[in-house]
């Protein structure tokens, strides 16, 4: 990973982008800013899907613009420290899934398994899609298939406690 700016994370812009710092884990930052998405989302309150699509559809906003701008400060697309696309890829994988830290840690895997393993259309869209855009879609795409297996297996197994 190329070495950041000094003062680089003293821009909140850059900081939200890095997951709060979470981005800047030597190995696997895709991994520690998920594992910071699950934290705020178990801090999240109880509220209607209505409310958390919402959240998720502001969420995918604002990271547009986060992940460009330090996309463009680094010089670098879809740097391997941005993480707040794994913050809102994380979070659509858990619409409306069941309670239980089982299910938080499924959902936890299916996403980073897509999230790494990028099957189609998920490898075209990380390699063809630019900008803070493009940063932020490949992660929704994983989040969704991540979110119908999820959907699936409670369905299957709703008895899971």
């Amino acid at each position: 990973m190329t070495k950041l700016p000094e003062g680089f994370l003293k821009n909140p812009i850059n900081f939200f982008a890095f997951g709060f710092g979470s981005g800047c884990a030597p190995k696997a930052p895709g991994t520690f800013g998920t594992l910071v998405g699950v934290v705020i989302y178990c801090l999240l309150p109880a509220m209607p899907v209505s409310l958390f699509l919402l959240f998720i559809l502001i969420s995918f906003i604002v990271g547009i613009y986060f992940c460009e701008k330090a996309s463009r400060a680094l010089g670098v697309h879809d740097h391997g420290g941005i993480v707040w696309d794994e913050f809102v890829g994380f979070w659509i994988t858990m619409i409306a899934a069941p309670t239980g830290w089982q299910w938080l840690l499924i959902g936890f895997c299916l996403f980073r398994l897509f999230d790494i393993w990028k099957p189609q259309p998920i490898k075209y869209l990380d390699e063809k899609v630019t900008g803070g855009f493009g940063i932020m879609l490949d992660d929704v795409v994983a989040g969704i298939y991540a979110l119908a297996i999820l959907q699936m297996l409670s369905f299957f197994f709703s008895y899971i406690e």
